[in-house]
């Protein structure tokens, strides 16, 4: 059976996933985070896409991005990878690639799955039994987006922006939203979404006309 055609929409944002091989660990060490997110902002920055979220686990990553030019986001997936890769094997002694292949996207229309996805991006340590709290996991973009922490690879989504006018409202509202949980229904539309990777099918996740007009 082919792959599914991978959708190119600059504009939209997306809800990115990449594993390791065989779900085995990516990353091996504090320093390795650090080095991932690092390559993630600069080569964000130089293929024109902005990064509203992530959550860093320990064999894969979440990432809520949009991307401002056609085939951006691919090529800055690329080029994390390609850097990342050559780094940790050097360092551990290794070869071959840790991610599993193709990273999956599904394409985001509405502003109700863009803070539904950035919850659910930022409460996988929760779910994950990781910890209690969201704030207690350092390698996630929840403490940036409710806690006000400083995080230059961070560009706030107008959708996040909408929330409350004033910053600090915004945040102890999305902390709220936050704490609600991700409600059983969204989280297995958002599964669903991301294993098909392009038939957004539910009211979720795309309206008709913006999937007739993506063709998808």
């Amino acid at each position: 059976m082919p792959r599914p055609r991978r959708i190119d929409a600059p504009g939209y944002p997306q809800h990115v996933v990449q594993r390791g091989n065989n779900r085995q660990a990516v990353f091996f060490s504090n320093r390795d985070p650090a080095l991932y997110l690092g390559l993630l902002r600069d080569c964000a920055n130089e293929h024109c896409c902005s990064i509203h979220a992530y959550v860093l686990m320990g064999n894969h990553v979440h990432l809520l991005v949009t991307p401002d030019a056609p085939g951006g986001m691919s090529r800055m997936m690329q080029a994390v990878n390609r850097i990342y890769v050559r780094h940790v094997n050097e360092r551990e002694r290794r070869t071959g690639s840790l991610w599993e292949g193709r990273f999956h996207s599904t394409v985001i229309d509405t502003d109700r799955y863009l803070l539904a996805c950035q919850r659910y991006i930022e409460l996988n340590p929760v779910r994950a039994g990781m910890v209690a709290h969201p704030g207690d996991y350092r390698w996630s973009s929840y403490r940036a987006n409710a806690q006000g922490r400083a995080n230059a690879l961070l560009v706030p989504h107008s959708a996040f922006e909408l929330i409350a006018a004033d910053v600090e409202s915004r945040r102890c509202r999305y902390a709220e939203f936050i704490d609600q949980g991700v409600p059983a229904g969204d989280l297995a539309v958002m599964r669903r979404a991301l294993q098909s990777q392009r038939r957004l099918t539910e009211p979720l996740v795309g309206s008709e006309p913006f999937r007739a007009a993506k063709g998808i």
